[in-house]
């Protein structure tokens, strides 16, 4: 299979990146972030979670996030709505595009979201329902789905039909998550080909942790199975706080440049997205977790 001639990358880090952060950070930090980011070109942008800040203290003031920052025609800013309160109070922030998120393994759902698979599947019936009625576009996530740090090497036919369901219920595109990072390009090409078989590619997606190196091998591989949307997080912010050891997501600034050298066009700027990891990662106390950015300021 071709390369895609175009890849849209779904910038991850205003929302999975933050939320891992030990330390806490301003409103003011985040939406700036979120307006270099849009700078820089990206055309997705999830920008927080609405979910009680008792269980994700990062997330807090989400809301006024919304209200602050800059948004522009053609630029998706999303929000993680984990349940219908969750979602009211996006619409309430005026978000009009919203994330929901199962898990592959039963080990990994219980310690996450205290709930069975299919439990937190019939959770998002309410908020489909919801969204449909207010035109709001739900976007789904599948974690674990090549490793899963209770029940260890996850098979690609335990990850599909969660994958379907999300699909069936009116996820318009399904994002299968590498969480902890273990996955290689060959389990990662496998998971594609039979995940595709009950969900069309073009509404798949890849979201590769990089604990073991993988990432951008795994973002290969999954563009050689025609997959062309993955998200990544600037500056290679995240984690998971129910994975211990996974490492942050793939770096944006890291998978741009691949694609740039693959000639697949994207939109975004790289000095720009440089730039913005850099700054939030100085707001962090350290430096950028993109190689790419590294070697730049190494120059």
């Amino acid at each position: 299979m071709s390369l895609p001639e175009k890849v849209r990358l779904v910038e991850v880090g205003p929302r999975d990146g933050l939320q891992n952060e030990a330390q806490p950070i301003s409103v003011a930090d985040k939406v700036r972030l979120v307006d270099d980011l849009t700078a820089a070109g990206l055309s997705y942008i999830e920008v927080g979670s609405f979910v009680s800040p008792k269980w994700v203290p990062q997330m807090a003031g989400s809301a006024e996030v919304f209200a602050n920052i800059r948004q522009q025609n053609g630029v998706t800013y999303a929000a993680l709505a984990p349940n219908l309160r969750g979602f009211e109070d996006a619409l309430a922030a005026g978000v009009k595009e919203v994330a929901v998120f199962a898990a592959a393994t039963e080990a990994f759902s219980q310690r996450n979201i205290n709930c069975s698979i299919n439990d937190s599947l019939q959770r998002f019936v309410p908020i489909m329902e919801a969204a449909r009625e207010h035109g709001v576009r739900v976007r789904g996530y599948v974690s674990c789905v090549l490793g899963c740090p209770y029940d260890g090497a996850v098979a690609a036919e335990q990850v599909a039909p969660v994958a379907r369901e999300l699909y069936d219920m009116g996820c318009y595109e399904v994002s299968l998550g590498d969480t902890i990072g273990t996955g290689t390009p060959g389990a990662t090409r496998r998971l594609f080909e039979v995940v595709a078989a009950q969900v069309p590619r073009a509404q798949l997606a890849g979201h590769f942790h990089d604990t073991y190196g993988q990432a951008l091998a795994n973002v290969y591989a999954s563009l050689l199975e025609g997959i062309s949307v993955f998200d990544s997080s600037v500056a290679g912010l995240g984690g998971c706080p129910y994975a211990k050891g996974a490492s942050g997501n793939v770096a944006s600034e890291d998978v741009l440049y691949m694609l740039q050298g693959l000639g697949i066009d994207t939109g975004i700027d790289l000095e720009q997205l440089i730039l913005a990891g850099q700054r939030i990662s100085a707001v962090l106390g350290r430096a950028s977790g993109s190689r790419v950015a590294r070697a730049r300021n190494a120059q």
